[in-house]
């Protein structure tokens, strides 16, 4: 394994709610409406500063995707996952696009989303 670089970003930035490393920016957010386990996330086009896990076929809310959990280089924390493969062809959209849940980031999340992100974080304290 060789040295980690992480990529700075500019601009209005998620970042990893543990140790703050940079995730991903506002403008790349696709959709704000997406559920996980814990609480509201965001499905973004693009996220850096991130390594993938295992291939894993996931029964999903939309149906059965393959997908690969993504932990934050700077400190390991799962913070959400990646799209692989949409099995149904209307979920094609989500190939290639990471679910970043609002509990283990911090950004510039409207006043609502906020305190979707507070009340999850207490519930997993």
């Amino acid at each position: 394994m060789g040295r980690v670089f992480i990529v700075d970003l500019e601009g209005k930035v998620y970042s990893c709610i543990h140790c703050k490393t940079h995730l991903t920016k506002d403008q790349d957010i696709m959709s704000k409406s997406f559920k996980s386990r814990h609480g509201q996330a965001y499905l973004f086009n693009e996220v850096v500063n991130v390594s993938t896990g295992n291939k894993e076929d996931r029964m999903m809310i939309t149906g059965l995707h393959t997908v690969t959990d993504i932990f934050c280089v700077g400190c390991g924390l799962n913070v959400g996952w990646k799209y692989v493969t949409a099995h149904d062809m209307r979920q094609k959209y989500k190939e290639g696009k990471s679910v970043l849940e609002l509990y283990k980031i911090v950004g510039p999340h409207d006043s609502t989303d906020l305190v979707c992100q507070q009340v999850s974080q207490l519930m997993i304290q």
